[in-house]
């Protein structure tokens, strides 16, 4: 079983579809950890704001299966696969880390190459796992978290 850590983040109707996303991963991984939600600004494009949290979980689906079950997720949030990629979304999950995978073979690279960069992606990791180690940074979630510039990247804690 390998632990793993994924990003969802929504700014189409973000409470609903956080809820249905956060419902649908508990039941198809059932020692689900969740982060607490955090709004923060668009990136990338103008639009409207995210709400993002990251959940924890272990798993025994290889990399590839496992992106495949995020994208059936992401269907059942109204997320359609053809949407510009700078553009909003009813739901993105976004693999952070899968165990201590590192792994540059599109369409899965792990650890996700703007994770140390993404506030909410970081953030919300930090408060899961601040001591778990980041597979290539050498440093825990927790340090790289503490050394982020997280005023020029404002996160607004929603949810416990």
């Amino acid at each position: 079983m390998s632990e793993v850590y994924v990003a969802a983040g929504s700014n189409i109707e973000p409470e609903r579809n956080l809820a249905l996303a956060v419902a649908a991963l508990a039941r198809e991984f059932p020692d689900s950890r969740f982060s607490p939600w955090y709004r923060n600004r668009a990136a990338g494009f103008e639009g409207d704001d995210f709400i993002n949290l990251v959940v924890g979980f272990h798993t025994a689906l290889d990399p590839a299966a496992l992106l495949e079950r995020l994208r059936v997720i992401e269907a059942q949030c109204g997320r359609l696969r053809d949407a510009p990629r700078w553009a909003p979304r009813s739901m993105d999950l976004d693999v952070l880390l899968y165990g201590d995978l590192v792994c540059v073979a599109p369409p899965l690279n792990l650890p996700r190459p703007d994770l140390l960069k993404r506030a909410y992606m970081l953030g919300p990791l930090a408060d899961l796992a601040p001591d778990l180690q980041h597979p290539t940074a050498g440093k825990t979630i927790g340090a790289l978290w503490r050394a982020f510039d997280q005023d020029a990247h404002p996160l607004e804690r929603l949810r416990p």
